[in-house]
This record gives C-alpha cells, sequence and structure tokens, in this order.
C-alpha cells in the first residue's frame, strides 16, 4: 500500500535547530564513553597484569556489541520511533555504567568485560538511532556536513573522557597499589557515569523531537518503487561503507587504546601527560570535524577522505621510523586525519537509501566491530614484534577509507547480481 507523503513533513518546513542540538548532545555522550573505554585499557593492563594483547580485549567487549545488536536496533528503530529507541538505549547503557560496581568488588576481568559489553550495547543503539537521525533532520545534500557537525560534539566528549581518566582513573598508575584499591577507583566514577545517564534519559523522554518514524514518509526516494524492491545488502555502496567503517573504527580504537603505551614507551615519564596526548588527540579530531564541515561547502565529501586517507598514511610511516618527541607528534595527529572519516562514510553509505535509511544505518554500524577485531590484532603484533612495526595495521586501514572515497561510495543504481 502506497504511503502518502504530508507535505507539512517536507525538509526545510520545520525548525531542525532544537532537535539536532539535542541529539548532537547525544553524540556527545556517546563519544565520551568510548573514549573512556579506549584509555582503560591501561588501567586493565595494570589491575590485572596483562600485556597489550589481551588487554584490548576491553575495546573488543565494547564493539563485539555492535555486531550483536546493531541490525536489532535498526528494528526497533522501526518498531518504536527513532525518539524511544534513544531512550531505552539510554536506560540500557544505566545498566552497564551499574555493573562496574560488582565488577570492581570482586577484581573479576570477566565481569568488567561484561560490565562494558552491556554499556557498549546502549551505546549502538543510542548510536544506530542518532546517526540517521541527525543525517534525515534536513536536506540530503547538506546530510555528510550536518552529520560532521554532530561528530565534532562527539569529539568534544572524546577530548573530556582521557582527561577525566587521567583525574579519576588512570592517577594511581605512577603509584605501587595492590589490584584490589586500584580496580575500585573504577566505581566512583562509573556510579556518576550511571547518574547522568539516567537524568539524561527521562530529560530525552520528556523533550520534543519530530517524530520521524519512518523514513519513507520523511524522504520518499525518486521513482517510488524500485528502493523498496531491493534487498539492503544489494547497496554496494552501504556495503562497503560497512567495510570502511570496520576498517575505520579499527584503526581509531587501536590508534587511541595505545597512545599512552606508546608515550611511555618514547620517554615520556608521567602517565597523567600520556593520557593528555590521547586528549589532543580527540582535539585534532574535533577541529577536523569543525573545519570538514564548513569545507565540505566546496570540495566533495569523498576527495577529502582520499586526502585525509593518504595523509594517515603518511604520518603513521614517519612514526614508525622516527622516535622521541617526532613519532609521538604524529601519532598524536593522526587524529586530524581520522576527524571527518566516520560521519563521512556513514553519509555517503545511506545516501540515496530512502525508505530503507534506518536498514542501512544498522548494516553501516556492524562496520563498528572492527574495533573489536583490528586492536586485538594489533596489540599481538605489537607484542611480538614493536607497537611501530604494528601500525602496518592502520596503515591498510588508511588505504581503505582513500579507495571508499575515491570509487567506493558512489550509490549503484543497479541490484548488485
Amino acid at each position: 500500500m502506497a504511503t502518502r507523503s504530508n507535505p507539512a513533513a517536507a525538509p526545510g518546513a520545520l525548525n531542525y535547530t532544537g532537535p539536532f542540538i539535542t541529539v548532537a548532545i547525544l553524540f556527545g555522550i556517546f563519544g565520551f564513553l568510548t573514549s573512556l573505554n579506549n584509555v582503560l585499557v591501561a588501567k586493565l593492563e595494570a589491575v590485572f597484569r596483562l600485556e597489550h594483547g589481551p588487554a584490548m580485549l576491553a575495546t573488543a567487549a565494547w564493539f563485539l556489541a555492535y555486531l550483536i545488536f546493531s541490525v536489532p536496533s535498526a528494528k526497533v528503530i522501526e518498531a518504536v520511533g527513532y525518539k524511544r529507541t534513544m531512550v531505552i538505549s539510554l536506560f540500557v547503557m544505566v545498566a552497564g555504567a551499574l555493573l562496574f560496581v560488582p565488577a570492581a568488588n570482586r577484581v573479576s576481568f570477566p565481569l568488567t568485560l561484561f560490565a562494558i559489553f552491556v554499556l557498549a550495547s546502549g551505546v549502538c543503539g543510542l548510536q544506530t538511532a542518532a546517526n540517521p537521525y541527525v543525517s534525515i533532520l534536513g536536506p540530503e545534500h547538506s546530510a555528510p556536513a550536518r552529520l560532521t557537525l554532530a561528530q565534532a560534539v562527539n569529539s568534544i566528549g572524546s577530548l573530556a573522557g582521557p582527561l577525566v581518566a587521567g583525574r579519576f582513573i588512570l592517577s594511581d598508575l605512577n603509584k605501587t597499589s595492590n589490584s584490589a584499591a586500584t580496580a575500585h577507583m573504577l566505581q566512583g566514577p562509573y556510579i556518576a557515569i550511571a547518574v547522568a545517564l539516567l537524568l539524561l534519559g527521562f530529560a530525552v523522554m520528556l523533550m520534543h523531537l519530530p517524530a520521524i518514524a519512518m523514513t519513507r514518509e520523511f524522504r520518499p526516494p525518486a521513482g517510488g518503487g524500485p528502493v523498496l524492491e531491493r534487498n539492503i545488502w544489494t547497496f554496494p555502496h552501504t556495503v562497503l561503507g560497512m567495510v570502511g567503517i570496520f576498517f575505520y573504527v579499527g584503526v581509531e580504537i587501536s590508534l587511541v587504546s595505545i597512545t599512552i603505551q606508546f608515550c611511555l614507551g618514547q620517554g615520556m615519564s608521567k602517565v597523567e601527560t600520556a593520557s593528555l596526548m590521547v586528549s589532543l588527540f580527540y582535539l585534532g579530531m574535533m577541529v577536523g570535524r569543525l573545519l570538514g564541515s564548513a569545507i565540505m561547502v566546496w570540495i566533495k565529501a569523498g576527495k577529502l577522505l582520499v586526502f585525509l586517507g593518504l595523509c594517515g598514511v603518511a604520518l603513521l610511516c614517519a612514526a614508525m621510523i622516527t622516535h622521541g618527541t617526532v613519532a609521538i607528534a604524529c601519532l598524536v595527529l593522526t587524529g586530524l586525519a581520522c576527524s571527518i572519516m566516520y560521519p563521512t562514510i556513514f553519509a555517503l553509505g545511506v545516501a540515496e537509501l530512502g525508505p530503507l535509511t534506518s536498514k542501512g544505518s544498522g548494516v553501516l554500524t556492524i562496520g563498528n566491530v572492527g574495533g573489536a577485531v583490528i586492536p586485538p590484532l594489533f596489540g599481538l603484533l605489537a607484542d611480538k614484534t614493536s607497537i611501530q612495526h604494528a601500525f602496518i595495521i592502520p596503515i591498510i586501514g588508511y588505504l581503505f577509507v582513500a579507495y571508499y572515497g575515491l570509487w567506493g561510495h558512489k550509490p549503484s543504481r543497479k541490484a548488485a547480481a
């Protein structure tokens, strides 16, 4: 049965500034929590006496949730709409944060990984809803710039994560302390996070957000039926976008998770200073996203992906052959190279999907599982060789992102064979 479109709901007919700001704040929340989990790797190495590879299971547990819950989250969006999905996701995140309390009491690595997994499950649902919601809050041609701007707020949260960790979670790594005392330092911060998420969940529940429950009504495809008749997996630009996100997320998480250890190995003496380098990484991402959202008015998003992908390759090659301050600076500057990659790949991946936008979002979000696969491989290679030799893995990821920007993002008008 054909769905009639309401002219009053057409893009540009409503003021989306308020809803955009609300959802952008949610971007900041999951950016903060993701970066906090990334720097938690250094804490887990100290508490459980782990090498780089096993400690990276913290990132694996986080991004495994994306593999399991991305597509179900898209189905929840179709069933209850974007706003309710965001609220449900926030409450799941509360449960995950509270699980850190028994995990710290028992000094249990498996229970800590489970707490990370539950928290990430909520973040997955929130991200699956928030990304396409921002993308469709306005004209399709400006979706990459709009999503990049929202991701700049995500970077602000990401920047704050290492600062909070350095002050409240990692501060005892310079001291000699037993595992139980070190583990218990996780309780206070995560209880505070649970309370904040609970209040935010109720706040979003009471807010007025445009009820864009089905993108078929919001943005009908030109020509009508053909898009609706296709399986989402027959869109090459969406599937390749998922692969691009797989590599990109793996690259970002690998680099961020190893930054503290890399800085200490390059002669930096204090953990707090090393955690500041992680914040500078995210500061570069934030600046890059703000500049990118403006630059994309003149430069096509795909071309910018190619340029930054090649910049990432050059910086990591330099980090492999230099030492000390220069090597650290090259690693930190990869944050600028990473800046617009995720939102741009995502926006290009859902382009021209019309009523299948929520399903496309679910497929693309599966790509976040790269954060579960690539960092442990990176950590194991670093254990076997060195961190600098292991940079070859993120270099491969940057090259694929450049390929996606050059060719892979172009929508196909025909179903894949």
